[in-house]
């Protein structure tokens, strides 16, 4: 397999999965490669996600570590070969990189669940209110940076559409649905575009109200991407300078717990749609 200089997330994530399951057998990187016939370069560039490795590799290291998750190493083993070409790929030379990884983690994603305060979830805008959000970024965009960025949110929409539609939460707070970005035209095609969106077997909407009082955490958007088995699953933050992803088993515990905490206090879907519904005519 060939060498990578610029790994995606995805095989970053796959060499630190195999790197864990190493430490956790209590071998040191030379010791692995001994017992695989490699030089200890290769396991290094391995767990860096730097050299491509195959499912059988795969396999064979797990069955070395004594990796007891039939699951998980099956996981992995999807994971293998080289850069897998997405959509996303036409977009790697005008946008950021973790927009990249972003589209690609939701891409092999089997369900999403997200928590927002003041904004709406990105799969779940409208092109014109997307269309503002960009328009208002520091520094700005060009008017063409802007219409790249539009045009990757709305295809990384397609994930909750179709025979491969994916489960998805989102927890939204009252402001994020009383924000005017936009003007009120806007802000009414938006709020019409939650309700439909909502309406679908695989979108679950909750709005957390302003009379609940509290809400947990720092109101910093979250996102959590469940993978095929619980240990793939990453949390994403959007941070003021891009995307920061995060899979430390610590972590995703944390996360987990906030996000089940803030669903607590959310309405329940029905009354979410009447409560949306509600502002709707008010404007």
């Amino acid at each position: 397999m060939a060498s990578t200089a610029s790994p995606t997330l995805r095989q970053q994530r796959l060499g630190r999965e195999l790197r864990k399951l190493r430490e956790r057998a209590g071998l040191s990187t030379s010791a692995a490669a001994a017992l695989l016939g490699v030089n200890q370069s290769r396991i290094s560039n391995i767990e860096a996600g730097r050299y491509a490795v195959g499912a059988d590799r795969v396999r064979a290291m797990a069955r070395m570590y004594s990796c007891p998750h039939d699951g998980l190493v099956d996981a992995l083993a999807e994971m293998t070969g080289g850069r897998t070409r997405g959509w996303w790929d036409e977009y790697r030379e005008f946008l950021p990189a973790g927009l990249m990884d972003l589209a690609e983690l939701e891409h092999h994603a089997v369900a999403l669940r997200v928590a927002l305060t003041i904004h709406i979830p990105g799969l779940l805008q409208t092109a014109d209110h997307a269309r503002t959000l960009f328009q208002e970024v520091v520094p700005p965009l060009r008017p063409y940076e802007v219409e790249h960025r539009l045009s990757h949110r709305i295809k990384r929409q397609a994930i909750l559409h179709g025979e491969r539609a994916i489960p998805y939460t989102a927890i939204i707070h009252e402001a994020a649905l009383r924000m005017r970005f936009g003007g009120p035209a806007t802000v009414r095609k938006q709020l019409a575009h939650l309700l439909e969106m909502s309406e679908l077997d695989n979108v679950t909407l909750r709005v957390v109200p302003f009379e609940d009082g509290t809400f947990p955490g720092n109101g910093q958007p979250v996102d959590y991407v469940y993978g095929p088995v619980p240990q793939l699953d990453t949390v994403q933050l959007d941070i003021h300078h891009g995307c920061e992803f995060l899979d430390a088993e610590t972590e995703l515990a944390k996360y987990r717990i906030l996000l089940d905490r803030i669903e607590g206090r959310a309405l329940a879907p029905a009354e979410s749609r009447d409560f949306i519904h509600g502002i709707a005519r008010s404007i």
